[in-house]
């Protein structure tokens, strides 16, 4: 706590006065074109990421940056998404995931959270993707089938955006993007879903928005 204390007089007493004028700028309201889907892991920073200013990024964060389909919970995740893409009217939405993700490895190895009623209830929202991994993955080494997974889970999370009835209306309309990410932090790489290979690849190759292509293989991270 107490460096918090500190990071918070560091940042009145010498980050916030450069930035005065955008706070003031954004008291009369928010305008983020990205909704921004991420893990709650602490080392992921979706500003530092990206290296965004307050107000760019519209951030919805929770273990393994899942997305309940429409109809399986009455949690904030789907007002906060109904709210950004209906309210907001943001352009893209990011679904991000990253290297050495725990709710992932959980999701494999479910006896680790025994005694964590509450997180086996909210994996649950991913049990398509375990099941993808656990029928087309079963060979891979056990380092390798995390970061299949991981993959897989960023794919399976925009198929349960598309069922949301605010995001399905906006892309019917042809005015809002989906795009999958993966980032390795030890690394600082980003990878994003191509739908024309099929593949993950790095950021700087990805062109094309993600739409309805078949997924093939995933790359390695």
């Amino acid at each position: 706590m107490q460096r918090l204390k500190e990071g918070i007089h560091e940042f009145q007493s010498n980050q916030f006065r450069p930035l005065e004028g955008l706070f003031d700028q954004l008291k009369h309201g928010q305008e983020p074109e990205t909704l921004f889907i991420t893990c709650a892991d602490s080392r992921i920073d979706p500003n530092l990421l990206t290296q965004s200013q307050p107000g760019d990024l519209f951030i919805l964060r929770n273990a393994g940056n899942i997305v309940p389909p429409h109809g399986a919970a009455n949690g904030g995740e789907g007002a906060t998404i109904e709210y950004a893409v209906a309210a907001l009217g943001v352009k893209d939405i990011v679904v991000c995931g990253h290297s050495h993700c725990g709710a992932m490895k959980a999701l494999l190895h479910p006896e680790e959270t025994e005694g964590l009623p509450a997180v086996q209830a909210w994996l649950d929202h991913a049990q398509t993707t375990r099941r993808i991994v656990e029928d087309n993955y079963a060979d891979l080494t056990e380092d390798r089938k995390l970061t299949v997974t991981i993959e897989e889970n960023v794919l399976v999370q925009l198929e349960h955006l598309r069922t949301l009835p605010s995001v399905a209306s906006r892309l019917v309309a042809g005015d809002l993007a989906l795009h999958g990410w993966v980032y390795k932090f030890e690394t600082g790489e980003v990878f994003a879903y191509e739908p024309s290979v099929g593949q993950f690849v790095p950021l700087a190759d990805y062109h094309a928005e993600l739409g309805s292509a078949r997924r093939r293989q995933m790359s390695v991270i």
